[in-house]
């Protein structure tokens, strides 16, 4: 199938920046005395907005993060990013292929506007996705698995739910690409294949997105 808009999910997707930010976010839980693990960290809250964070140790604990979480949080991660990130392996030569092919492609993030911009400066890939081309939660206001953030892409590009495809990596992405009725192809470089749920076609390597998508 010839897809009209192809939206991309971006931590894990476009930029490797899972290992690096959930190794952040189970130090600073561990630290404010909610113990998280590596493990427990991609488990609950990959692929999800930081509000997920926040509901779930309320939840569990009856706690409230402190106020200046996020601003903390994002400090760190930034941080991390500016010594280490890197995009994924194979991701700019899909996005020049789908550029010479006429292919339109967006980005729809459960992260801020804030870290999609500055994680896309330190890899070179804000050159690929002009501001009209970005969509995050915050756009919303409900992250993943709510489908509101990619059905907010796709109507912002003026391309119908059916006529979308989702690329995704995180049980909480592929949740809401189905949910908002779209096409989900599973990058399982970090996520089991199983642990996504029913997709249209799953890949470990970037490599093999364009065929895929036909």
């Amino acid at each position: 199938m010839r897809y009209d808009l192809v939206i991309f999910d971006n931590d894990g997707v476009l930029v490797d920046s899972e290992p690096l930010s959930n190794t952040v976010l189970a130090a600073y839980l561990t630290e404010l005395g909610h113990p998280t693990t590596y493990e427990d960290s991609l488990r609950d809250y990959m692929g999800g907005a930081l509000h997920r964070v926040h509901d779930t140790i309320l939840e569990r604990t009856g706690q409230r993060l402190p106020e200046t979480f996020d601003a903390d949080f994002h400090e760190r991660v930034f941080a991390a990013f500016a010594r280490e990130l890197k995009p994924v392996e194979g991701v700019i030569e899909v996005l020049a292929r789908l550029k010479e092919s006429g292919t339109p492609y967006c980005v729809a993030s459960s992260g801020s506007h804030e870290r999609i911009r500055f994680g896309h400066g330190v890899t070179g890939l804000d050159r690929w996705f002009p501001e009209d081309r970005v969509f995050s939660a915050e756009d919303v206001g409900r992250g993943k698995p709510a489908p509101d953030l990619f059905l907010h892409a796709a109507r912002a590009s003026g391309v119908p739910p059916k006529r979308c495809a989702v690329v995704e990596d995180s049980p909480l992405g592929a949740e809401a690409a189905r949910a908002a009725g779209m096409d989900v192809y599973g990058f399982t470089a970090m996520t089991p294949a199983a642990a996504l749920g029913p997709v249209t076609a799953d890949f470990g390597r970037m490599a093999q997105l364009p065929d895929l998508l036909g």
